[in-house]
């Protein structure tokens, strides 16, 4: 049976990111998304291969930079290349779903937008699709910000979360507050409190909802954005957003509007939280891909070697990625190796976090050939 598409959905999907923790697999302009790291399919062609069930091609938003775009409109041919946009400058989240959201109130007045990150894995596709139609109904009946929250199964450090409190229709829960990325012992409290969920950073709302509520909290931006929007479709368009663009506040959607928001109170606030638990990954390192694909596996602590052929002794819960090459790992453990043609990375899953820093020492030191 195949889910009914809503006329009136429209996922906005934000694919600006460098994905600095893959380097040296992800560049500037060959990011995380546009890597095939879960399958034959590039992060960004699952994602929206998945939201076709509930919205058609037409109705797909990308939001991304000058250089991914046109590398995303290949990967992506039967999504308009209208509707793939490239920030002149970046600007986080809480601007990029807001130009949407502004373009849209004018194509639709009654426009749903989900925001959905384009670089995540999600195992169970058909309870992420009735999730998040429950998601789109709640959205589209009033000034509601929903969030779907995914059921913790360890106390993880690298997520937010969101604290719910009382039920609300439809299978959802009334959001009482957004929490940061705690550290271990907190995790656990958290995770024994059993009213905490992961933020999976997926939402939705109406776009007269989010423009109301950037007006609210935002209203600088909010005017340029409305400006940016109202030239859309015109000569004058692209003059317009590389002008006005740069000058909207940098901010994460997060701070500029849930944070504020949920301040008002848990009754008054109107952000609900879907509670699901759709297999849901955000891949957002070497070490978890690694666990992610070593899940699949029947040994436990199996080595994960992408070569040509390879060959083990005494070496056990080692990544690597060497493509083309005969790889021996011999008497290690927990190494991430991974080469391409310009570099090589070795760390440890323990440390794989760290990658990123590797990036921003390229950067201060003008090796740009090397991101």
């Amino acid at each position: 049976m195949t889910m009914k598409r809503g006329p009136h959905f429209y996922p906005v999907i934000l694919a600006g990111g460098r994905g600095t923790r893959f380097w040296p697999l992800s560049r500037r302009r060959r990011a995380k998304q546009l890597l095939a790291l879960d399958g034959k399919h590039t992060m960004i062609q699952q994602t929206v291969s998945r939201l076709t069930a509930l919205a058609s091609p037409k109705n797909f938003w990308i939001i991304s930079n000058g250089d991914l775009r046109s590398a995303i409109v290949r990967q992506l041919p039967k999504l308009p290349s209208k509707q793939i946009l490239a920030e002149p400058a970046g600007r986080n989240t809480a601007p990029a779903i807001g130009l949407a959201a502004y373009l849209l109130l004018r194509h639709d007045p009654d426009a749903v937008l989900g925001l959905f990150p384009s670089d995540h894995v999600i195992a169970d596709e058909k309870t992420y699709q009735e999730t998040l139609k429950i998601g789109i109904d709640i959205a589209a009946a009033g000034e509601n910000i929903v969030v779907l929250g995914v059921r913790p199964t360890r106390p993880e450090t690298g997520y937010g979360y969101i604290e719910v409190g009382a039920p609300a229709p439809s299978q959802s829960l009334r959001v009482r507050r957004f929490t940061e990325k705690p550290d271990a012992d907190r995790a656990a409290e958290f995770l024994q409190a059993g009213n905490y969920l992961w933020n999976s950073g997926m939402f939705l709302w109406s776009a007269r909802t989010l423009t109301h509520a950037l007006e609210e909290h935002l209203s600088k931006t909010a005017s340029l954005l409305a400006e940016i929007a109202a030239a859309f479709g015109t000569r004058k368009f692209d003059s317009s957003l590389k002008k006005l663009y740069p000058r909207c506040e940098n901010i994460s959607v997060d701070y500029a509007i849930l944070e504020p928001r949920s301040a008002k109170g848990e009754a008054a606030s109107n952000i609900f939280c879907v509670p699901a638990d759709f297999g849901w990954n955000d891949l957002g390192s070497w070490t978890a891909l690694y666990e992610h694909h070593s899940a699949k596996k029947p040994t436990p602590g199996a080595n994960l070697v992408l070569a040509e052929k390879s060959f083990a002794l005494n070496a056990t819960g080692n990544y690597v990625h060497a493509p083309g090459k005969f790889v021996a790992t011999v008497g290690v453990t927990g190494l991430v190796v991974v080469e391409t043609d310009d570099a090589l990375l070795i760390t440890t899953l323990e440390h794989a976090q760290d990658v990123g820093k590797v990036v921003k020492y390229l950067d201060e030191n003008n090796l740009d050939k090397l991101t």
